[in-house]
């Protein structure tokens, strides 16, 4: 069953803007990714069994925030997994356990207190700031008392050279910042390792199955390829 559709309060501008926006989300990823499938498939598969299940109690309810082509949520496991996107191909990427809402991250149609886990990956850098926090502010909304929000991110302080290497990166973030906004807007942050992953599929980290679970093992090479920041935060027990 499909998690029930809420009624938007957005304006008919703004529906027709969201509109807009998931038809050019649609066309632009379609192109970036489409030499990439197998790869990134692999890669994600890797990354949810050896590092980001560990965060993820199976028995619990996880949202993927844009989650894009779903890697992360068709591979974690967890009681109820539920996906949102502007995108609306993210319906058809989708595996038959995720539901899917097609939803800005600042509006997302859950009950508060409704979700153990929230991750958002590679999403801060395609949004202006005030939408990072409105985002964040809602995430605060929607996780669970004890429940956990899992970033990951590029690292501008450690990948500015190729930062701008995509059309829609618009704010620049680095780990410092992240930080400081999830205090801001009402989370402790309980991890933050400032470089872990490389910048994108295209740089050096290692293909194939067995060289990802080597690089995962060998926290050293972090500190030389990594430019993504992995932060774990809480919802402070007074939101």
């Amino acid at each position: 069953m499909r998690f029930p559709r809420f009624t938007s309060p957005c304006s008919e501008k703004t529906r027709n803007v969201v509109t807009s926006e998931s038809d050019d989300l649609q066309v632009l990823y379609a192109n970036r990714f489409r030499h990439e499938e197998v790869q990134r498939t692999e890669l994600w598969e890797v990354l949810c069994s050896d590092f980001f299940q560990k965060w993820v109690p199976e028995d619990s309810t996880i949202l993927d925030v844009a989650a894009g082509h779903c890697e992360f949520i068709n591979n974690i496991r967890a009681a109820k997994k539920i996906a949102i996107d502007l995108n609306p191909d993210v319906a058809n990427r989708a595996a038959p356990d995720v539901e899917t809402q097609i939803c800005r991250s600042d509006d997302i149609p859950l009950p508060s207190d409704s979700v153990d886990r929230a991750f958002v990956s590679n999403f801060f850098e395609h949004v202006p700031r005030e939408v990072i926090v409105s985002t964040l502010e809602e995430l605060s909304r929607v996780v669970r008392p004890g429940g956990k929000v899992l970033i990951l991110q590029p690292n501008v302080r450690y990948c500015a050279k190729d930062y701008w290497m995509f059309f829609d990166h618009i704010t620049p973030v680095d780990d410092r910042a992240l930080v400081e906004a999830l205090r801001a807007t009402g989370f402790d942050v309980d991890l933050c390792i400032p470089r872990f992953l490389p910048y994108t599929t295209k740089s050096r980290l290692p293909t194939g199955r067995g060289l990802v679970r080597l690089y995962l093992k060998l926290k050293p090479a972090w500190r030389i390829l990594g430019a993504q920041a992995f932060i774990v935060a809480t919802p402070t027990p007074s939101h």
